[in-house]
Order: structure tokens, then C-alpha cells, then sequence
């Protein structure tokens, strides 16, 4: 079964320090025409942060990109070379169940009722000093 690629931006992995987007461009541009080299920076020193971002003119240029260019070795490393992921809706704390609204144990501003209650797993001591 062949896997259809949808997706003309990739996803370059395990990049070296010492590697520009010039640089990038200049290798996939070897597959085939490239719209965009988008490498990720560090906002404080703007060094390298070891991945970037490169879209290619069409999805099969990526998927061409992709079998070349995945575990090439690039500046002294083996790049990554992955399709890009569509955003993900972002999910909830693990304390809201997962679910869009707010969960009924955490309400801001609500009071609850404080008092203990005996749980069958732990029940609570009876009498003082048992």
C-alpha cells in the first residue's frame, strides 16, 4: 500500500548548529522547486534550535524531497526528514476530564463544601487514638 502525501511542508530534524536556511534550500532544492525555508530560531540568542520547516512547490516534490533527503547526512548529522503534522486541538488538563468546559470539581470563585468524607477504599478511624 503506497501512502498518499497530502502535504507539501516538511518537517527537518536533527539539524546541526552551523546549518542556514541558504543551506537548506540549496539541498532540497535538488528535489525540486522550494517555496519557503523556515529555520527555527532561538528567541534570546538566535541560534539554531536543531529543526526547521522547508515547503515545497507541490506535494510530490515533498514526497520525493522526503525519501532523498530523510537520514541524510547533512553538516556532520543524519537529518530528519518527516511530513508535517496538521495543528491538533488542544487538549484539556487532565483534571478536566478532557472535555471543552470547565470541569464541576474546579470552578474560579465557587465555594465548595469542605467537609470530609469517608471513602469505602479509606475508611476513617473510629474512637481517639486507634
Amino acid at each position: 500500500m503506497r501512502q498518499t502525501f497530502v502535504n507539501s511542508k516538511l518537517y527537518i530534524g536533527n539539524l546541526s548548529p552551523s546549518v542556514s536556511e541558504d543551506d537548506l534550500r540549496a539541498l532540497f532544492s535538488q528535489a525540486g522547486a522550494v517555496t519557503e525555508v523556515k529555520l527555527m530560531l532561538d528567541p534570546v540568542n538566535h541560534q539554531s534550535r536543531g529543526f526547521a520547516f522547508v515547503t515545497m512547490a507541490t506535494p510530490e516534490l515533498a514526497a520525493a524531497a522526503l525519501r532523498d533527503f530523510h537520514s541524510y547526512n547533512l553538516g556532520g548529522r543524519y537529518i530528519t526528514v518527516t511530513e508535517t503534522r496538521l495543528p491538533q486541538e488542544q487538549k484539556g488538563m487532565m483534571s478536566e476530564g478532557f472535555a471543552p468546559e470547565t470541569s464541576a470539581s474546579f470552578r474560579p470563585g465557587v465555594q465548595r463544601n469542605k467537609t470530609r468524607r469517608s471513602s469505602p477504599r479509606f475508611p476513617r478511624p473510629r474512637g481517639r487514638g486507634r
